[in-house]
């Protein structure tokens, strides 16, 4: 077992996880401390510039600076680390495209930090030709399993709901021997989630988020353009699959007509909804859902959830399990699969043709 910090920034674009886990990248032998540091308005109007750009196109070197900042100066707080994972920022998302972008550069937040960083997650599994996304369904399957054995979740298949910028689904069955073993899990983004919630909020100069879900609470969501969101053909095609953060901005558009209350509770229905399509291509009938990520804070979208699931939906922290560190926690334990040469995906939760060990690993010059 090692110690690694993971560091995760997402598509919500407000800040920087990071949160230690020991483990041997197999099972969870233990999570430790962790911290947050957000994105000043100048960072994150910098990452909304560079949205949808690649490599080498305006905004992106500084975005990339950004990022690589950002994250050495929260690591600084974790000496005990013995190895870093290190997401990056995410501006562009094209499998079968262009590809995949994480602006940052892990060899530089290596050299920062003095330790070897693994990063660049994603690039590798888009090569093999799967979508490069969800990467924490693995995770998800260790999580399960150490929550099993600490008696904090019922025996069989578990659901996880991940609702960070889009929202994404795994469902595992921890009795497999590995996460890659088939039948262990199956994963997918659902649609979008907090992504076009915060933009909405944000253009209207309300802050950075709906604190809470306060606003989409008091707002009357839009049933024709629920339905009309409902009607895309992604949903209805077969996992895996994935999306990039502003693959749905015609929903963002459809909402500009609307009172900001109306437009966010619209918003928060059309996120249930399209949870709630993609329970339709599960191998079974979940007991309950575990929610983690920040939109589980937003009371709204967990009460439209619990309205559009036929089962109980419940915080990760119902398995013992810290919903806000899920993701940063997640690229520690895949990073301690690279530096042993395991697998961080699979046909079930990327659709790449075969178990895929994804990432990069650089190391200090000095070492």
């Amino acid at each position: 077992m090692i110690r690694v910090l993971g560091m995760m920034s997402g598509t919500s674009l407000d800040g920087v996880d990071a949160a230690l886990i020991e483990t041997d990248g197999g099972r969870i032998g233990g999570f430790g401390r962790s911290a947050y540091k957000a994105y000043s308005a100048n960072e994150a109007g910098a990452f909304h510039a560079a949205l949808g750009r690649w490599p080498g196109e305006a905004g992106t070197a500084e975005a990339a600076a950004l990022s690589v900042a950002a994250h050495a100066a929260l690591a600084a707080g974790f000496p005990e680390a013995e190895l870093i994972g290190y997401h990056g920022q995410t501006l562009s998302h094209d499998p079968g495209g262009r590809g995949t972008y994480q602006a940052g550069s892990g060899a530089d937040l290596a050299q920062k930090t003095g330790r070897p960083v693994v990063w660049d997650f994603r690039s590798e599994d888009v090569r093999q030709g799967g979508e490069g996304a969800p990467l924490a369904p693995f995770f998800h399957w260790a999580c399960a399993d150490w929550a099993r054995r600490a008696g904090r979740l019922e025996t069989g298949p578990a659901v996880f709901l991940n609702l960070g910028g889009v929202g994404n689904l795994t469902w595992v069955d921890p009795s497999a021997p590995a996460p890659e073993a088939p039948g262990a899990c199956l994963a997918f983004d659902t649609g979008p989630a907090n992504a076009p919630i915060n933009d909405l909020v944000r253009a209207a100069g309300r802050g950075a988020r709906d604190e809470g879900g306060a606003l989409a609470a008091s707002g009357r969501a839009d049933a024709g353009i629920v339905a009309d969101f409902l009607r895309h053909p992604y949903f209805s095609r077969k996992p895996p699959k994935s999306l990039d953060r502003d693959a749905f901005a015609a929903l963002a558009d459809a909402v500009k007509p609307l009172d900001l209350a109306d437009a966010a509770a619209t918003l928060v229905a059309a996120a249930a909804g399209a949870v709630a399509a993609g329970l339709a291509h599960l191998p079974g009938a979940p007991g309950r859902v575990l929610v983690c990520g920040g939109g589980r804070h937003n009371r709204a979208m967990m009460a439209a959830l619990e309205a559009a699931l036929p089962c109980p939906v419940k915080p990760v922290e119902a398995a013992g399990l810290d919903g806000d560190m899920l993701e940063a926690q997640a690229f520690g334990w895949l990073a301690a699969r690279v530096l042993r040469g395991l697998p961080t995906s699979g046909p079930s939760t990327t659709g790449a043709p075969g178990p895929v060990c994804g990432g990069r690993i650089s190391y200090p010059r000095s070492a």
